[in-house]
């Protein structure tokens, strides 16, 4: 096998969780281009169809299905439909996530459960119902979208923060598990991503001054900019593909440098 071949992803069947817009769809993108076929989910039949014109546009034949990663019945009909119809899963990417962004003394129980619910325990159950039929095929390539608060605190975001630590700490107890049957599960760490979420964090003030969360990330960032979608796809697409067939439980950040800076000295 040549070395670009590894990295085809051609014949494979890829599940995104969340795979509507943003950084799953990137994700999504990069796989389809690389020759996957691309499932993905959402909860709502409208999510369904504006995403399913999204991939159309760009000329990817992608199935979209309703499901809650959260309800463990739901994902077992699911991935029994997908085992029917398409074989059983290649590749699947944990992308589905919420933050809320609440001082840790006044979050409520419920909100800190719902992020860890749908951050982490979701991750569980996705990956609990697509191993058996990657351990039956002899191979299978797990991608979790941890963060750099996999790594990091910051004020507001206790449960995203503990949640996703948590799932920094599921991978490689995934790796540790299965490694040996041929699945190789990593995570992938985006920084800081411009997408229509953060839009507004970006936005020019009156003055033509940076937001000032924009220029704070810009700061702490040696690329000096936020990064896009499209910077996460080469780095998904070696997650899934042979090229990694030794690489396992690692998270990849795809940050610009923020985790490795300490910050410029103050003049």
């Amino acid at each position: 096998m040549g070395i670009l071949s590894s990295f085809s992803l051609e014949g494979k069947v890829a599940w995104v969780t969340g795979g509507c817009y943003g950084i799953g769809y990137a994700i999504a993108k990069a796989y389809a281009e690389a020759g996957a076929t691309i499932i993905f989910n959402a909860r709502s039949e409208e999510h369904i169809q504006k995403a399913l014109e999204d991939y159309h546009k760009d000329g990817i034949d992608a199935h979209g299905y309703i499901c809650d990663v959260t309800d463990e019945a739901s994902v077992q009909k699911l991935v029994a439909e997908i085992e029917e119809k398409y074989g059983a899963l290649d590749i699947l990417v944990n992308n589905a996530g919420i933050i809320k962004r609440i001082p840790m003394h006044e979050m409520s129980v419920e909100d800190f459960r719902q992020v860890i619910d749908i951050d982490l325990t979701a991750a569980f159950i996705v990956s609990k119902a697509v191993l058996p039929g990657m351990r039956r095929k002899g191979h299978g390539k797990i991608i979790n979208v941890c963060s750099m608060m996999s790594e990091l605190g910051r004020e507001t975001v206790s449960a995203y923060a503990a949640a996703k630590g948590g799932l920094k700490m599921l991978t490689r107890n995934i790796c540790s598990e299965y490694g040996e049957e041929n699945i190789q599960c990593n995570g992938i760490g985006p920084g800081y991503i411009a997408t229509p979420q953060t839009a507004p964090l970006r936005e020019r003030q009156p003055d033509g001054s940076r937001h000032p969360f924009d220029a704070f990330i810009v700061s702490k960032t040696p690329a000096a900019r936020w990064g896009t979608p499209e910077d996460l796809m080469g780095p998904a697409v070696f997650l899934a593909s042979e090229a990694s067939n030794f690489v396992n439980g690692q998270i990849l950040y795809v940050d610009g440098g923020i985790l490795a800076y300490i910050g410029k000295q103050p003049k």
